[in-house]
């Protein structure tokens, strides 16, 4: 695992959790923007909501801790920062102090443990390195391309790290970690974008409607060519910051007010879910009047129909109201028991609004084709 890697070459010391410290520049963690000044339980308590350290204290309850891979640490301004192995970091700290299950929400009984186990967690097992770049290429490999994958957002958060400041290119790190899909390139642009639209003052990730940056949607989205040219950024080498051309600063924030909301100003991200809503936009972006129908406020579904050839929107139309219809006349027996007005009210509309839809497509059907007046010239099936 650690082969061709320089912290193979370093000692494991046996050091006790209370002098190790988490690293608030981890990627996974500074999705959330802590400081060098963010206690150490809020620490715990974002690792524990959403990074799955109640899996690993589950685990050392029922083996204790696995001793055959080292946390990686640092000694940065007199603590000992544990570069790799926060969330094995964390678990072992909700077990050994019980005040910390109050202040995450959780039993106490969850994090107890065997006394057999409990010793096991006296002290870790620890390689320090002199410096962060020695890790690199092992952290890199085992979360960006490997098999404890991490978030896209923390994945282009190291991505970054590297890149600007070890000043080591993307080709290179993408050789390292065995990335073949341009996968650390992609990343990079994302966060970049992001970074510029904040400096321009058009964003803020604070101001999101949702608890964290979901920074997956943006990133996907620009992987499609109609996100990347609405932003201008088609063409634009993966490397280069502050990518969106300035004459875009307006689009580059509707798109991420689309993608995200805004707080401040009571908006509602037009992008509810990935999937399919990332495409959807993808499509509208690509037509003048569904983005004048988007800015005007109409919501991403209307907007994509409007973006989408008007004989396709009317065909799907058809074929969702049929199916609604056969879905309805599947429950009649059971659904209506004779008695109900209101329901009789609505089927006499439907009734109504499918005459007079035949009978203006049969109008303009036999305006083009010499069969004379004949009506209902097609029994439905």
């Amino acid at each position: 695992m650690f082969s061709d890697i320089k912290i193979m070459n370093q000692t494991i010391e046996y050091i006790s959790p209370t002098e190790l410290h988490f690293d608030y520049r981890n990627p996974r963690i500074a999705e959330f923007l802590p400081t060098d000044r963010t206690p150490e339980k809020d620490i715990i308590k974002i690792l524990w909501n959403v990074m799955g350290v109640e899996e690993i204290v589950l685990s050392i309850k029922a083996s204790g801790f696995f001793t055959n891979e080292p946390l990686i640490a640092i000694r940065e301004g007199g603590k000992n920062i544990v570069l790799e192995g926060n969330r094995r970091l964390a678990a072992v700290k909700c077990i050994t102090d019980p005040s910390i299950a109050d202040f995450i929400g959780v039993n106490k009984n969850t994090l107890s443990i065997s006394e057999d186990f409990r010793s096991t967690l006296d002290s870790l097992p620890v390689i320090f390195v002199d410096d962060r770049k020695d890790a690199w290429k092992f952290i890199g490999f085992k979360h960006i391309n490997g098999p404890a994958k991490w978030g896209s957002y923390a994945k282009a958060q190291y991505v970054s790290q590297i890149k600007n400041e070890f000043e080591i290119p993307l080709e290179d790190i993408a050789l390292q970690i065995g990335d073949t899909h341009r996968t650390v390139q992609k990343l990079y642009q994302g966060l970049q974008v992001i970074e510029q639209a904040e400096k321009l003052g058009v964003f803020d990730r604070t101001d999101i409607q949702a608890n964290r940056l979901y920074f997956s949607h943006l990133y996907t989205g620009l992987t499609y060519e109609g996100f990347r040219e609405y932003i201008g950024i088609s063409g634009i080498p993966a490397d280069q910051s502050n990518p969106v051309p300035h004459d875009k600063k307006q689009e580059l924030e509707e798109l991420l007010t689309w993608i995200y909301g805004s707080k401040k100003k009571d908006i509602q991200p037009a992008v509810q879910s990935q999937n399919p809503d990332i495409r959807r936009l993808e499509a509208v972006l690509q037509s003048d009047e569904a983005v004048h129908a988007l800015r005007d406020g109409v919501p991403l579904y209307q907007a994509y129909e409007i973006s989408q050839p008007k004989e396709e929107t009317f065909e799907q139309s058809l074929l969702e109201a049929k199916r609604a219809l056969q879905k309805a006349h599947s429950y009649q027996t059971e659904g209506f028991d004779g008695q109900n007005e209101s329901l009789m009210r609505h089927a006499a509309s439907l009734a109504k609004l499918a005459d007079e839809l035949y009978e203006a497509m049969e109008k303009k059907y036999l305006s083009l084709k010499d069969t004379g007046t004949k009506k209902r010239l097609f029994d439905g099936d």
